[in-house]
């Protein structure tokens, strides 16, 4: 069982760090090294021309929707009854300081799952205990929005959270044993357990197939949008951005997930 761990953990160590020489700036970087090597100035501007174009708005916000699959944002009160609302861990910032006080990176997902319980459309909030695979000693995320939403009035009765998990299928699995725990075992032999799913619109689409594969009927709740708002590029939409670069990168790293969930199963 250890050894499983161990093979477990080393396979999300890859997941997560090989895609780095597959982005745009890991990309450029081993193309400008090969085109000084090799002496080859088309090499070398082979990588400045994909550092630019993946730097540039017009190529970064076409990237992000696809990531998103085009969706679009919706209010609470539009979103179908379920079982249970299960929020998916974004990932904090530890900040500087004897306090090791965590930080937001982005508070959607923790807004949307407490927006639909307000809502009524559904009776148990589910907070996944996301951390990362370096991070043996930190407060898992489900524990930290746990107290956040019981201070914003959320009944703690009606608030679970999973066990530690260090990717999207890891969550699935865990929230699949909460819920079976949970849950009256009755519901399950009436079908699927309907979730509302509540994460970032880019990571949408990889986190509906894996809970589907867990056993659950999903209906998703995306946040967090990347993208303009309106589908427009600004005049500008050609001059480089570090924003631009970054939405990118994180296209592409989703595509990236996508494939390797895709390769493994």
């Amino acid at each position: 069982m250890a050894e499983s761990r161990k093979v477990t953990r080393s396979v999300i160590y890859l997941h997560k760090i090989l895609p780095i020489f597959l982005l745009p700036v890991g990309i450029s970087l081993l193309l400008l090294l090969a085109g000084l090597c090799l002496r080859r100035r088309a090499v070398i501007w082979m990588g400045v021309a994909v550092l630019w174009l993946s730097s540039t708005p017009i190529v970064s916000h076409l990237a992000i929707r696809i990531a998103e699959g085009w969706a679009e944002r919706r209010l609470a009160a539009d979103a179908s009854p379920s079982n249970a609302i299960v929020v998916l861990s974004e990932g904090r910032d530890i900040a500087p300081g004897k306090a090791a006080v965590s930080e937001w990176r982005d508070a959607d997902r923790f807004f949307g799952g407490v927006e639909l319980f307000t809502a009524g459309k559904a009776p148990l909030l589910v907070f996944t205990g996301g951390a990362a695979p370096w991070e043996h000693s930190a407060t898992l995320e489900g524990d930290i929005l746990a107290d956040y939403a019981t201070a914003l009035g959320v009944p703690a009765r009606q608030i679970a959270k999973t066990s530690r998990a260090e990717n999207t299928e890891q969550e699935a699995r865990a929230v699949s044993t909460l819920l079976h725990r949970l849950l009256a075992s009755s519901r399950w032999r009436e079908g699927p357990l309907r979730v509302l799913l509540v994460t970032s619109a880019f990571h949408m689409p990889r986190a509906r197939t894996q809970f589907e594969r867990a056993g659950f009927s999903v209906t998703p709740f995306p946040v967090d949008f990347q993208g303009p708002p309106d589908g427009t590029v600004p005049g500008l939409g050609l001059l480089p951005s570090a924003a631009a670069l970054r939405q990118t990168e994180m296209a592409m790293r989703e595509g990236y997930g996508r494939l390797y969930y895709f390769l493994v199963r």
